[in-house]
């Protein structure tokens, strides 16, 4: 089945040494009529119960976070990744991904509120569940009758979650299990009806996974309300369980799967969180053109200064780069999920099979683009000035909400060390050639390099060109990190967290350089040069940074000859033939934002 499969869809981790055509991804031009009216119904959602309301996200109203549940609940909003047969509609991984980007740009708070419910909530139920399980649950859950809320992390364990202290007990007569422990950061906990819990049963190596009702007398008792930097109004308390009924028919899995469960639930919760940053962008750069354009200072309005241009230029460039990964991969994974269910699996087998393939680039994703937003929402609080710094303005609640974006999931430090570990492991396992093309990179380090002029009279040509050398970079310096340390490399944290990020820029560089020359192809190159702009631009900052943490490694790994031959190549694989205009790049993207006053790619 595997290799029927991987005719037709590219393996995850696979960007990296194989050459993608823009005609093979997907990009948001791409979305459908059906797709668009769905983003358009939810914004308008968005905008009339969110964003006109904010202040009351801002002040704690805990309240009106659950009634804006019920009502996306009651618009359908919460079921769109829920098979129909559960009381869902059923749409495809892109289409999931919309609605997740779409419903989470006005607060924090609510977009919390929705991952945790139709994330970790509810989709741990819909792939691991019985079908007894599924029916007696997902459609409470799809409708917003009932909510749900995920309790994994405990005071000791966090990023090493599967270190929970939670114990689960098996009666004397067998009917249930007797869960003890404390759970912390529990989202949704003061309005859940549904726990997702993990406990360890005996002495297992592994956790295991429990459906819990939340009813009261049942040992379940909570603490107050968290004071927490940003997501104000997301309900976030401590859990306690002591001796909480749970029948044994509740289980989830298999005894022992828990910790699978809760990874595999966190790689789809890590592409859902990129798409949760991007519409947060959007908002923040408009707002921030539309003051720019409105605050006169010197007689002139700030969007004429070159500062804050460039500020605006960067801010649209980064939020235009995270849009085009995040679909690209998004269909990737939508398209393993079709081919698997092709070949026969069930739609359970086939989403959790086909987000695992791809949990690479969910991990590129979630660090790239939480962290994106976090520096746009400070960029924005920047050309606000003072004004910025006010909770008059929403620049600084939208800060603060970023803030959280790069613990959620997964640390961003977690999730670096996690894209370039699994992908050594998809090397080990042969399911990504890594070993061909770094040899090969050797014998060119080796070798007199071409001093041949090429021709770059084609759009992207030099860029692309450009990619292919910073995937030599990478391979050169892990490969370089493997040979010397091998299955210790683990233990060298600061190298994987440089080769990772090596990593994460040439998958958004090349997402966005595709996405563009795909536009190109299809409304013509004079039509589209503010995304043309925007695409060399993120290549031209990844450059630098792949300069700079291949430098790093390097220095840090190797000596002598060795180090010498390997710098040589990475300025090598760094060089430009022709250097961009990077002020005027800017000036072309700016001048766009400007004249339509919003962020408008």
């Amino acid at each position: 089945m595997a290799d029927t499969i991987e005719k037709n869809v590219t393996r995850g981790g696979q960007f990296l040494v194989k050459e993608t055509k823009c005609e093979d991804i997907f990009t948001p031009e791409d979305f459908s009529e059906e797709q668009l009216m769905m983003r358009d119904s939810v914004k308008e959602f968005v905008d009339k119960e969110l964003w006109a309301h904010k202040d009351r996200f801002e002040k704690k109203d805990y309240a009106y976070t659950q009634e804006t549940m019920k009502k996306a609940g009651d618009l359908g909003l919460l079921g769109v990744a829920v098979p129909e047969a559960y009381g869902g509609l059923g749409m495809g991984f892109v289409s999931t991904m919309l609605v997740c980007d779409y419903i989470s740009g006005a607060t924090g708070s609510f977009s919390t509120a929705f991952g945790a419910h139709t994330g970790i909530g509810t989709m741990p139920i819909t792939l691991y569940g019985t079908e007894e399980q599924k029916q007696k649950y997902v459609p409470k859950l799809a409708s917003g009758e009932w909510f749900g809320a995920y309790c994994l992390t405990e005071p000791g364990a966090g990023s090493d979650a599967n270190s929970g202290k939670t114990k689960a007990v098996l009666s004397e007569d067998g009917t249930h299990y007797k869960i003890t422990g404390q759970k912390m950061w529990i989202s949704n906990a003061g309005f859940c009806s549904l726990f997702i819990v993990f406990a360890r049963i005996g002495d297992d190596k592994n956790i295991t996974g429990f459906i819990l009702e939340n009813t009261p007398d049942n040992g379940i008792s909570m603490g107050e309300e968290e004071h927490k930097l940003g997501i104000r109004a997301s309900s976030t308390r401590q859990v306690f369980f002591s001796e909480t009924k749970v029948p044994v028919e509740n289980m989830l899995s298999e005894r022992g799967n828990g910790f699978k469960i809760a990874m595999n639930a966190l790689n789809v919760g890590r592409i859902k969180l990129a798409a949760a940053c991007l519409d947060a962008q959007r908002r923040v750069i408009s707002g921030s053109v539309k003051y720019a354009n409105e605050r006169i200072q010197f007689n002139t309005a700030i969007s004429q200064f070159g500062a804050i241009r460039a500020k605006l230029a960067e801010m649209a460039t980064s939020c235009y780069a995270g849009e085009s990964a995040s679909y690209r991969a998004a269909k990737d994974i939508e398209d393993r999920i079709m081919a698997r269910e092709g070949e026969g699996s069930s739609h359970q087998e086939a989403e959790l099979k086909g987000v695992e393939e791809y949990a690479i680039e969910c991990s590129i994703l979630k660090v790239a683009v939480s962290e994106d937003i976090q520096n746009c929402a400070d960029e924005g609080i920047q050309i606000f000035g003072g004004m910025g710094f006010s909770e008059d303005t929403p620049m600084e609640s939208a800060w603060r909400d970023a803030r959280i974006a790069r613990i959620y999931e997964g640390t961003n430090e977690i999730n670096r060390m996690l894209s370039v570990g699994m992908l050594i492991k998809k090397a080990m396992k042969g399911h990504v050639d890594l070993l061909g093309p770094a040899s090969k990179v050797q014998e060119e380090l080796m070798g007199i390099p071409s001093f041949d002029t090429p021709d770059y009279s084609e759009l992207f040509a030099e860029e692309k060109e450009m990619i292919g050398k910073l995937k030599k970079a990478f391979l050169m310096v892990a490969g370089g990190a493997v040979q010397k340390y091998g299955p210790d490399l683990d233990a060298h944290q600061q190298l994987l967290m440089a080769a990772s990020d090596i990593l994460i820029e040439i998958y958004m560089a090349e997402s966005t350089i595709l996405r563009t020359e795909k536009l190109a192809k299809t409304a013509g190159e004079a039509k589209v040069q503010e995304q043309i702009a925007m695409a060399k631009l993120y290549l031209y900052k990844a450059v630098d940074i792949v300069t700079q943490k291949g430098k790093e490694s390097v220095i840090s790994f190797a000596e002598g000859d060795e180090q010498r031959m390997m710098l040589m190549g990475l300025r090598r694989f760094t060089k430009y033939t022709n250097m961009p205009n990077i002020v005027g790049l800017r000036e072309i993207i700016t001048s766009k934002l400007v004249a339509e006053n919003e962020y408008c790619f």
